[in-house]
């Protein structure tokens, strides 16, 4: 009996799950289970803290790792990325909302409900629509550079929680730095004692026992630090306030806001929001994918987000996304399968049942050490270097980016991606031209360059590397006429074109207009192996005619002989160099060479 085609190739497409079911068995579950409950612990400080981070209160941070990481797994292509709440996606929300409403205010909830509505539906709508090439336009440099500025948001959020100033919650990053400055005298030494606890037992958590979850160490360091200080001096004095007991309860249905004032002020910021997502989901699954070998559906991973995202704002989520941390854990402690992420939220909430009226003594000022700690890991401090060894443009488009993150979030990111295009259609639109002249090998057909050998007095030879576009005409244009300028003799171009991969309708017409030109003042264009694409292009396109279908010479073809016709044969015959076998036997009009 055989299956439909309907089961074995459409049902999978619709349940990607489907593909990765029928590995699962008694070893796989065992080791996605140590896995799943290896993550639920790393998620656990982790969603607090960022939930801080966007504004929400800190129990959504967990929430957006139950049920948005078990549809993101079922649904994604990826078989260890985990998705839930990250520092980028939380600032950004953070950034985008805090404008319209007070965080953690129920306005500020509902929005931002609304936001993670949105997001899901524009990365589902993509992924349907397979756009997932889109994130190929956000370069390397430019995430680096929003990440690192990112931290420094982070950084600047928590300066008042970290030295217990008064500081307006939203405030931009230079009235933090004017603050911090201005009320250096007002410091509770006590908040920072916290504070500064909580850091330094994360950091060496982090280098003398890398195996523990350095996250915990520094919260429990932090909180018996505030336990000691409070006992001693007592709360009133000591002002060190408490995030607060967390409900222990199932994530709670919610609905957003579909109101139209809501949805228009909230539009823009989810787009932003989608790219960033997909940009970390995708880059963090095909980095795990290089070192398991799995091949990765970037529309699938795309459709995979936007479902987690729409069902998550009907489960108290905000926008969640793939996570770099978790799915390094997630990979490293084993997992097999996703069935591991769906692990680490079923054993997320029994944690959160459990633990949760614990929450009432982890004080603010040991969260705001942990997002110290989790601030400094995200500036790439080592790319960032390489960045400014290797490349001037890239490195201003590093710190554009940073910088303009700083003033703005959503700026920020799309003034690095213009910049970042800018300069690649800048590179794009001046393609190299090498001069070049045919090997002296025995029966060759390759050209060296032209640098240090002699070259014909009549004929340009030389390779052309790129494309032939409209943002490229006037650079090509502009060289080729230089050429005659520079040597009013060589009147010939022969072009080599197996380096041309592209030309445009504006390209077709350049490349007539430059035959016809070079015909009038009697000399001409040639092209040696251009490829059939743009040969069938330029026959399209109608300019084969102006061309000239004859001045076209495939790979392996004497070339030189029918041009070398063409050439003027007085200066022909003074000329010294000779490069061409013909050259030595006769004159371009068949006249025998004298010795």
């Amino acid at each position: 009996m055989t299956s439909s085609p309907f089961l074995n190739d459409w049902l999978p497409r619709i349940f990607p799950f489907l593909r990765w079911w029928p590995m699962v068995d008694r070893a796989t579950a065992k080791d996605d289970l140590i896995a799943g409950l290896t993550g639920a612990m790393i998620v656990l400080p982790q969603g607090v803290a960022f939930a801080t981070i966007a504004g929400m209160p800190p129990e959504y941070g967990l929430y957006a790792a139950m049920v948005p990481a078990i549809i993101a797994a079922l649904f994604g292509s990826s078989w260890h990325l985990v998705s839930g709440p990250t520092t980028a996606i939380s600032i950004a929300v953070f950034a985008a909302m805090s404008p319209f409403a007070d965080p953690g205010s129920p306005q500020f909830i509902s929005m931002v409900l609304t936001l993670t509505f949105l997001t899901g539906l524009f990365q589902l709508i993509l992924g349907l629509a397979r756009m997932g090439v889109l994130v190929n336009f956000i370069s390397h440099t430019v995430v680096i550079g929003f990440t690192a500025g990112a931290a420094l948001l982070i950084a600047a959020s928590q300066v008042k929680n970290f030295f217990g100033l008064d500081i307006a919650r939203g405030a931009p990053f230079h009235v933090v730095i004017e603050q911090l400055v201005l009320q250096f005298g007002n410091i509770n030494l006590y908040v920072t004692a916290v504070a500064a606890t909580t850091l330094a037992a994360g950091i060496l958590s982090r280098k003398l026992a890398p195996r523990l979850p350095y996250m915990i160490v520094a919260m429990i360091a932090g909180s018996l630090a505030a336990y000691l200080i409070n006992a001693e001096f007592g709360a009133a004095v000591t002002q060190v306030k408490t995030v607060g007991a967390l409900p222990a309860n199932f994530p709670p249905l919610s609905l957003p806001d579909f109101s139209y004032a809501t949805i228009r002020k909230v539009a823009f910021p989810a787009l932003i929001v989608t790219m960033l997502e997909l940009t970390e989901a995708v880059s963090i699954s095909r980095a795990i994918a290089v070192k398991t070998g799995q091949r990765i559906d970037g529309n699938q991973e795309f459709i995979g987000q936007g479902l987690s995202n729409l069902v998550g704002s009907f489960f108290s989520s905000y926008a969640s996304c793939g996570s770099f941390n978790r799915s390094g854990v997630n990979h490293a402690a084993g997992a097999k399968t996703p069935l591991a992420t769906v692990f680490a939220s079923i054993f997320l909430l029994l944690i959160l049942l459990l633990v949760a009226p614990l929450a009432a003594y982890l004080p603010t000022a040991a969260m705001a050490g942990i997002l110290f700690l989790v601030a400094w890991g995200l500036i790439d401090f080592h790319h960032i270097a390489s960045i400014g060894k290797s490349s001037h443009a890239e490195t201003v488009v590093l710190w554009v980016t940073l910088l303009g993150t700083l003033v703005s979030l959503e700026d920020g990111i799309f003034l690095g991606i213009l910049l970042s295009l800018a300069i690649y259609l800048y590179r794009v639109s001046r393609p190299h031209l090498v001069p070049v002249v045919p090997a002296k090998e025995e029966g060759a057909y390759h050209f060296v360059s032209a640098y240090g050998h002699p070259e014909c007095p009549q004929l340009s030879m030389v390779r052309f590397n790129g494309a032939i576009f409209f943002g490229a005409v006037d650079h090509v244009q502009s060289s080729l006429m230089q050429m005659d300028e520079k040597d009013p003799q060589k009147k010939f171009v022969l072009i080599v074109a197996s380096g041309i991969d592209f030309v445009d309708v504006a390209g077709a017409e350049m490349l007539a207009q430059e035959a016809r030109r070079r015909r009038k003042i009697g000399g001409g264009l040639y092209f040696y192996r251009c490829k059939d694409s743009i040969y069938k292009f330029l026959r399209k396109s109608g300019k084969l005619n102006d061309i000239g279908a004859g001045v076209f010479f495939p790979v392996m073809s004497n070339w030189i002989k029918p041009v070398y016709s063409t050439l003027d044969p007085e200066i022909c015959r003074t000329c010294k160099n000779r490069i061409f076998s013909e050259c030595h036997v006769a004159l371009p009009n068949g006249e025998p060479r004298l010795p």
